[in-house]
């Protein structure tokens, strides 16, 4: 009888101790996910400040490459139109800065006559 009534305490004492540890891993599992979502809106964070910081590089080199094409046209003016007067697809590559529709338009211009190119080369970059 003795081990009957040991066996019924020991297995009421370890089902009244089991909720309390379910309880204590369930409050560990909610602390984990609040954690996980903390650290989520910190990473979101993060990914929008890195966003922004980008943008505004962005913004300074874009607004640094028009300072330096006007200042580039009013120092250089003169080196820019006698290298046009030579060759007018050049002169124009050298103002634009890479290969776009007025370089080939220009190009098409001098390959049919070299005045028409040369007059719409100087029309833009004097324009």
């Amino acid at each position: 009888m003795k081990a009957l009534l040991l066996s019924l305490t020991l297995f009421f004492s370890l089902m009244a101790v089991v909720p309390a540890h379910a309880a204590v891993a369930v409050q560990s599992a909610a602390t984990e996910v609040a954690a996980e979502e903390a650290s989520q809106l910190t990473k979101r964070e993060i990914r929008k400040k890195k966003r922004q910081e980008r943008r505004a590089k962005r913004k300074a080199i874009r607004a640094a490459i028009k300072d330096w094409r006007k200042a580039d046209i009013s120092e250089n003016a003169l080196l820019l139109i006698i290298i046009t007067i030579l060759l007018p697809p050049l002169g124009m590559l050298l103002f634009e800065g890479a290969l776009t529709n007025r370089v080939l338009i220009s190009l098409l211009l001098t390959i049919l006559f070299y005045l028409p190119g040369l007059i719409y080369t100087l029309i833009v970059i004097l324009g």
